[in-house]
């Protein structure tokens, strides 16, 4: 795809719209952070790979000739979900904060100079009329934001539908900012099929995650109304824990997966066949022998 020549004033409009909600999307999730001190189901790789997809999604509309609002979109994108992440470390994993703080600052000095570094590197290759530098950061972006969605099946997954720890305020500002930038593509005089796929994937998922939540209180509701009547939350009630705790953590089981391979590959298949059979000779097997003294 050719760079813009030109930009109508409508694609400005509504990129400065889009822009805007970029720009503040994160800020309710942000002041959830800090003022709960809990970023439970807030995945920190979602945040990071958002992060990071900052970077090639700027050289692209920089070298594209986006509009200037859909220029400065990403680099507030790119902030935003860094502090988030930030705060993921410092609250989901307890690193202390300078610690986070000065990591998060090395991060961004890094994205700004690998950015400058390839607008540079691809602008000499693309006006002498060679497409595929750009078409290829232009992928690499839409790979990179679109995995940070990835953690999100398996935490509705392990909550039923549940949608737990992301602000309903951010996803909803998130939205806007993707539909409205979706439509300032429309507007310009050539339409970008790649961002344009980008931005109504963007869309279409997090209409996904508020539905999967409607669905869940729906299927809670009589769950919640027991709890209410008990002066409880759901999250109190035992019915409720009960309820939540049939989902399938797929990450747990994985990481047990992976524990367990690693056991056998340290002592070897006869070695841990003779170990296992050593404790029942003992004993010492509490799955083989009920009710064994310790």
């Amino acid at each position: 795809m050719a760079p813009q020549s030109s930009i109508p004033p409508a694609a400005n409009v509504l990129g400065t719209i889009g822009t805007i909600c970029w720009c503040v999307q994160l800020v309710p999730q942000i002041v959830r952070n800090y003022r709960t001190k809990n970023t439970e189901g807030l995945p920190a790789a979602m945040m990071f790979l958002w992060s990071a997809s900052g970077v090639p999604f700027g050289v692209y509309a920089i070298a594209q000739r986006f509009n200037i609002p859909l220029i400065v979109q990403p680099q507030c994108f790119c902030v935003l979900c860094g502090v988030s992440w930030a705060q993921c470390l410092v609250y989901g994993r307890k690193w202390r904060t300078w610690t986070a703080t000065l990591l998060l600052t090395v991060l961004f000095a890094v994205f700004a100079g690998l950015q400058a570094g390839l607008v540079f590197a691809i602008q000499p290759a693309y006006a002498r009329g060679i497409d595929w530098p750009v078409l290829l950061i232009g992928i690499i972006a839409f790979i990179v934001l679109v995995a940070g969605y990835f953690p999100i099946p398996f935490e509705l997954l392990k909550r039923r539908g549940r949608v737990v720890g992301i602000d309903f305020i951010f996803l909803a500002i998130d939205w806007f900012g993707a539909f409205f930038s979706l439509m300032s593509l429309v507007a310009q005089s050539e339409f970008d099929t790649l961002f344009g796929t980008l931005y109504a994937l963007c869309c279409m998922i997090e209409m996904s995650m508020v539905t999967s939540h409607l669905i869940w209180r729906l299927r809670t509701r009589g769950i919640r109304k027991r709890a209410k009547a008990d002066g409880k939350t759901f999250d109190e009630s035992e019915e409720g824990l009960a309820w939540q705790a049939k989902g399938i953590d797929l990450e747990a089981k994985f990481w047990k997966f992976v524990e367990r391979g690693e056991k056998v590959g340290a002592f070897g298949a006869s070695d841990t066949d003779e170990i296992v059979a050593a404790e029942v000779v003992r004993g010492t097997n509490k799955n083989m022998v009920p009710n064994a003294a310790v």
